[in-house]
């Protein structure tokens, strides 16, 4: 049965449901980790269609797993129903959470990242399951309200209840906006590891008239820093661009201006591609510290592993439905920050991201283009088709 592709033009907001329902998320205050009774709607909804749910909330954090069908391939729709915090609310032009409609753009606190793709997955399942009620397989989607904050008790607990009781997952789109000026011009197939460190350099406060009876550790770590920062760390692959290194914090002092600090205290972020051990990066980083003589204590935190999606059935499924409603030849990418897709990766052979553009996520008026709610819609409609029709 074939599924006629929708033109991206802007509907009326009585025309869509895609769009109603995409106000409906926004109007529900959920910053992290609250979930506002996202998932509750998007589950109720869903019942209708034969989906089941079940919660695996776990330390507050609000997690639903809804699915149709009990065979393989089981494809699943991953998201996240929280949202970071609005910011000052006098610089808005309207309210975070009062979705509105303002030259051709619906804004609010969520737009964008994420609930305009919550909101197609939902319309695109119960679209395809009307067309298609026998089809084959399983769909499912994967909800949270830890993405956006620590990241620990949310995708994790699902995946760890799957697992526990063998339940596969063959194929996961995650619906992070990863487009940069146009709907369709980015898929991710992948993302970068994280490691980051904070060090600790000890010198000996004093005065500053006195340099010689103190030792900075500003300047004792300074050349070390520089040192850190020019090195080239890998040459990435065809795949991943180099991993890079960032410093984000660097705080020293007592706040006096005749004051010698007695220690320094530095934040930096190591962005990894797969071909770079986190092991080694920590040696690498240490040795450096070493070569510099410094008094120093380190911590480290990696905060996510590289993963990467192969050529396969989904890659290819998502770029000809992007390729049947937009006519646009996606590209692949692997930058930017985290996402839960490092998660599910462990349990999922082909993982990818898509959706929306990114480039008003997390900032004050937060939006996404009318048009493009729509067309989403019917990307992910046809990603269904092309992997799940019978």
């Amino acid at each position: 049965m074939a599924l006629a592709a929708q033109p991206p033009a802007s509907p009326a907001p009585a025309d869509s449901p895609t769009l109603a329902l995409t106000r409906e998320l926004i109007a529900r205050n959920s910053v992290t980790p609250a979930d506002g009774g996202c998932q509750e709607l998007l589950a109720k909804r869903l019942q209708a269609s034969g989906f089941t749910a079940e919660r695996h909330d776990r330390n507050g954090i609000v997690n639903t797993w809804l699915r149709r069908g009990t065979q393989r391939p089981t494809f699943v729709f991953a998201g996240h129903t929280d949202v970071v915090p609005a910011g000052p609310l006098d610089q808005w032009t309207s309210a975070p959470f009062a979705p509105v409609l303002r030259d051709g753009y619906l804004y609010g606190r969520g737009a964008a990242d994420m609930k305009t793709s919550l909101a197609a997955f939902a319309v695109a399942a119960e679209e395809f399951v009307a067309a298609c009620p026998d089809h084959s397989g399983s769909i499912a989607l994967l909800l949270t309200s830890d993405e956006e904050g620590p990241a620990v008790d949310g995708t994790v607990a699902v995946v760890e209840a799957l697992t526990a009781r063998a339940e596969a997952i063959d194929f996961c789109l995650v619906g992070e906006p990863t487009c940069v000026a146009r709907l369709g011009d980015t898929v991710k197939n992948g993302r970068r590891g994280s490691l980051s460190g904070r060090v600790i350099v000890k010198g000996k406060q004093g005065h500053v008239a006195y340099p010689h009876l103190a030792r900075n550790p500003v300047h004792e770590a300074a050349p070390a820093l520089a040192e850190l920062v020019a090195m080239r760390w890998d040459n990435g692959n065809q795949d991943f661009p180099p991993t890079t290194f960032q410093i984000s914090n660097i705080h020293a002092g007592t706040g006096a201006g005749n004051v010698i600090p007695g220690q320094c205290e530095i934040d930096f972020n190591l962005r990894f591609a797969p071909v770079s051990d986190p092991g080694e990066l920590r040696a690498r980083v240490e040795r450096v510290l070493f070569s510099h003589e410094l008094d120093f204590s380190i911590a480290w935190t990696l905060g996510a592993q590289p993963f990467h999606c192969p050529s396969g059935l989904l890659l290819s499924s998502l770029a000809k439905a992007i390729h049947e409603v937009l006519g646009v030849e996606p590209a692949r990418s692997t930058t930017g920050g985290t996402s839960d897709g490092r998660f599910l990766a462990g349990v999922c052979p082909q993982v990818a991201e898509f959706g929306p553009i990114n480039a008003s996520i997390h900032m004050v008026d937060e939006r996404v283009r009318v048009a493009d709610i729509e067309a989403l819609k019917e990307i992910y409609r046809h990603t269904l088709a092309g992997l799940l029709r019978p």
